[in-house]
Order: C-alpha cells, then sequence, then structure tokens
C-alpha cells in the first residue's frame, strides 16, 4: 500500500507535470508555428482591433466558456447542486488536464476527482452527455454548411453515415459488450429529467451561436465583408471537420487553422488573416482558459468524504 505521504507527493507531481506540460504546449504553438509571426500579430492587433473590438472578443470568449460551466452545473444537479464558483474551477481544471491528453479525454478523468470514486461513472457519463450534444450541434450544422457550400457528395456521405448508425443502433440495441447496450445507454440517458436536457441543449446551441458568431465577427474586423450565410456555412464546416479529427486539443488551432486555409481560401480570404484569426479563437478560447484552469489544478485536492 501506498502512504499518504506518498500519495500526496504523487499528487502534487502530477500536479506539477500537468502543468508544466499545458504551459509548453501552448507556449509552443505560440512560437514555434510557421505560418505565425509576433510582429505581425502585434501590428494587426494595432491596426485592426479597436479597444471594443477587443472587449467583445473577451465577452465572446467569457461568455462562451460561462455557458459550458452552466450546462455542466445543470447536469450535475442530477447528482447534487453545486454553485457557478464549483462548477468553473471543475470545468476550468478538467479543461487544462484535457489539453495534454489525446482528444480531451482527461477532461473526464478531471471532473471524476472531484467526487467520490462511487460517483466515477455517472460523471464520466454526465460529462459525455455535456459533451456529446455539442457535438451533435456540431455535425448537424457542419453538414448544413457542406450541404450550402456545395458539397454535396460529402454531406451526403455524412448523412448516410448518420442514417447507418441510427439503424445499426436499433438493430443492435439488445447486445452487450462487458455488460453495456445502447438499450442500457438510453436508458440510462432517459432516467435525467427531460427539463435538464432541455436546458442543456438549449445551453448548447447558445453556446456554439456564441462561438461561431466570434469567429464571425473576427472576420469583420479584418475587413472581410463576404455574405453572412457564406461566412457562417464555412465556418461550420470548419469547425464540423476539424472536431471530427483525431488531435491533441493542444493541437486544435494547427487542426483548424489547416481546415480554415482550405475552405477560407477558396473564398478568397487571404492566407495570413486567416491564420491570424485561427490562432486568436484558439488563445482567446482555449489558451486563455487553461492558463486560468491550471491555478485550479495546483490548489485540488482529493474529494474525501
Amino acid at each position: 500500500m501506498i502512504s499518504e505521504k506518498n500519495k500526496n507527493l504523487l499528487v502534487l507531481f502530477l500536479k506539477v507535470a500537468i502543468i508544466i506540460l499545458a504551459f509548453y504546449f501552448i507556449y509552443s504553438q505560440l512560437t514555434k508555428n510557421d505560418g505565425f509571426q509576433w510582429r505581425n500579430f502585434e501590428d494587426q492587433i494595432k491596426s485592426k482591433m479597436s479597444f471594443w473590438m477587443v472587449v467583445l472578443m473577451f465577452i465572446f470568449s467569457v461568455t462562451n466558456r460561462f455557458l459550458e460551466i452552466l450546462k455542466w452545473k445543470n447536469l450535475v444537479s442530477t447528482i447534487a447542486p453545486i454553485s457557478i464558483k464549483e462548477a468553473t474551477k471543475q470545468v476550468l481544471a478538467a479543461l487544462t488536464v484535457g489539453i495534454v491528453t489525446p482528444n480531451g479525454i482527461g477532461e473526464y478523468a478531471g471532473k471524476a476527482l472531484y467526487f467520490d470514486k462511487t460517483k466515477t461513472k455517472k460523471i464520466i457519463f454526465l460529462n459525455l452527455i455535456c459533451n456529446g450534444i455539442q457535438m451533435f450541434l456540431t455535425i448537424i450544422f457542419g453538414t448544413i454548411g457542406l450541404l450550402f457550400l456545395g458539397y454535396w457528395e460529402w454531406a451526403l456521405a455524412i448523412i448516410g453515415l448518420l442514417i447507418l448508425f441510427i439503424v445499426f443502433s436499433i438493430l443492435s440495441k439488445n447486445i452487450k459488450v462487458k455488460g453495456y447496450s445502447i438499450k442500457k445507454l438510453y436508458k440510462k440517458i432517459n432516467e435525467i429529467p427531460k427539463r435538464i436536457h432541455q436546458k442543456n441543449n438549449l445551453l448548447a446551441l447558445c453556446r456554439y451561436v456564441v462561438f461561431s458568431h466570434q469567429y464571425y465577427f473576427l472576420f469583420l474586423a479584418f475587413d472581410i465583408d463576404l455574405p453572412y450565410f457564406t461566412m457562417m456555412a464555412t465556418i461550420a464546416t470548419v469547425y464540423f471537420l476539424a472536431s471530427s479529427l483525431p488531435s491533441f486539443q493542444v493541437l486544435d488551432f494547427a487542426v483548424k487553422g489547416s481546415m480554415a486555409v482550405f475552405f477560407f481560401g477558396k473564398l478568397g480570404i487571404n492566407e495570413w488573416i486567416i491564420i491570424f484569426i485561427t490562432m486568436l479563437m484558439w488563445f482567446l478560447n482555449v489558451a486563455l482558459p487553461v492558463l486560468i484552469g491550471s491555478i485550479y489544478v495546483i490548489r485540488f485536492k482529493r474529494y474525501q468524504n
């Protein structure tokens, strides 16, 4: 058995390791990206981003993350009510842990650590619901975006896969794998009160609208005056396809950046502007929350009865 002293040392080591990795990943993205020059960054901020535009972008980012915090607070209420402050701590700390793991899977463990071990499966399930609705909206709007932009083959292929998935789910709902089945999953989902699901769905939709319009207003700030629906369809397409690729959250900029250059480039937008805006979105919505979340990671204390 590991002594209490050794456990505390191990927890301290993990905290420090997570913080160092998180800071290193952020630093590497900000300094080692070939398509990004800090001097150009500063020049563009001064020439394009007025004081009020900077304020507006921060409001978008705070709202985006706050809606995620409200989503988590809403879902966790099925176990026990928690405050906004506690939900903020759990969401930001989990985001920091998730940034150093593939596809942010560390986020699930990060939140579970704030609860009793007997509730671990429930917390992981709730986090799956929390992220699942966001991904569902991303798929729906992304598919609509592909259709609007004329990528019919891609859109129809996605719709076909969704239909196959639904048919497979219905036909195999009673098949069990290690005691779990789709039928059991549906049952667990339906056990959550309808009002909780409705609020979760509404908050997820609001978050999607906020995030996508932050992207849109940044393009406006750089004098990109293209039809609203064309821009929103392209944003939805980029966000959907980039989110579908497996990667580390810290590489989110690189993945979304390459997708953005491809699709926005077809609209005649300068590559530098696309890279800059994508980097700014990553910095505001990932890097800054992770820096704040690192404080909660350092202060983290294991759940005790």
